[in-house]
């Protein structure tokens, strides 16, 4: 299922859609023309003016989050870092990159990058409003013109963006801050489950506050995804630093079971059951000519299978390694293109596969 779509380029780099960002703008224009004043366009007689100024802040506030993302692709791309994308989704935004760079100083760079953006941002939108002589913005009794309000508010979210991404917890910009910051004194490792730690006992105390004071919902949810966030950072590095230097060749499976394209639907769910693996390369003679998984069978009718060929529902596109590729090299690809399994190649002939499970079997083992 496909759950974003591009929209275009910038520096080369793809920038996309989540399915979930089309749902929330017009729930945020709906927010922002119905709150009163000044985060809000309540008092504004015409119903078409209204909502057109709610669903214009709405746009901005993620096109804020884009050039925030930017702002850490352009450090990251200057530093030889690829990036595959930056997607806008409900939460906001987020850049995919192929890895995160192991120099602090280059990762302090590129952490403050993105926050930098919007401080520039905000700044620039205050001046503005400075000199047109409009800053009595926070007398409600007599509020800015609305588009000019409009101005203020963007520069708000951006100054709150500003603040809230320095917080010293992962996921956010702070956390790969404190990170850089660290690794200058101990282990890249150390200086992950350090930061992380910091990250919880920040997301634990924002829970406790959200528990305290009333309409806490939201420091509750907010501290949720930090700890969640600060967790899934540091098992994931986890994993990287225990399989760096160790190649394919020394987790990858050589007994392979494979399944011809002729073989049905049916015939491969009973072969799934007979040996545990949810996933096979499909052969036609010597040749690898694609890959069949338990979910490329799943949304099949049962009823239906006996009919069904595996050449018909295999992905034709083999992403494959070589035997001398590190084992750090399969985890990124798994985990970019959400895969399980990758076929080893060598010399066009097909010598074994990688699965997630030879992974985190191999960090168990190493641990």
């Amino acid at each position: 299922m496909i759950t974003s779509f591009q929209i275009g380029k910038i520096m080369g780099i793809p920038i996309k859609l989540h399915i979930t960002f089309l749902l929330i703008i017009p729930v945020m224009g709906y927010i922002f023309a119905n709150n009163i004043p000044v985060f809000g366009f309540s008092d504004v007689d015409s119903f078409f003016l209204r909502y057109a100024l709610g669903i214009s802040v709405a746009i901005l506030l993620f096109t804020s989050v884009l050039l925030h993302e930017l702002g850490h692709s352009f450090v990251a791309l200057k530093h030889g870092t690829n990036i595959q994308g930056i997607t806008l989704f409900l939460f906001g935004g987020v850049s995919s990159l192929e890895e995160i760079p192991r120099n602090p100083k280059v990762e302090f760079k590129m952490a403050l990058a993105g926050p930098s953006v919007s401080l520039l941002i905000w700044s620039v939108l205050t001046i503005f409003i400075k000199l047109l002589n409009a800053d009595t913005i926070m007398n409600t009794t007599t509020p800015l013109n609305p588009v000019l309000r409009v101005v203020w508010l963007i520069g708000y979210i951006n100054i709150v963006l500003f603040i809230f991404n320095l917080i010293p917890a992962f996921p956010m910009d702070g956390g790969r801050v404190l990170r850089a910051v660290l690794a200058e004194r101990m282990s890249y490792k150390k200086a992950t489950s350090t930061a992380a730690n910091v990250g919880k006992m920040f997301a634990i105390f924002m829970g406790i506050i959200g528990l305290i004071i009333p309409g806490g919902l939201w420091y509750i949810l907010i501290a949720f995804f930090i700890y969640i966030g600060a967790s899934e950072e540091d098992k994931s590095t986890q994993i990287s630093v225990t399989l760096e230097g160790l190649k394919i060749r020394d987790i990858m499976t050589r007994d392979i079971k494979t399944v011809p394209s002729g073989m049905t639907a049916d015939e491969l769910v009973e072969l799934m059951f007979r040996f545990k693996h949810m996933g096979y390369p499909v052969v036609e003679g010597d040749e690898v000519i694609g890959i069949v998984t338990f979910n490329d069978v799943q949304n099949i009718p049962k009823e239906e299978r006996k009919k069904v060929l595996i050449s018909d529902i295999m992905t034709k596109e083999i992403i494959n390694l070589k035997e001398d590729d590190e084992a750090v090299k399969a985890l990124k690809i798994m985990t970019i293109n959400n895969i399980g399994r990758i076929i080893i190649l060598n010399e066009k002939k097909m010598t074994g596969i990688v699965t997630r499970t030879d992974l985190l079997r191999s960090v168990q083992l190493l641990e």
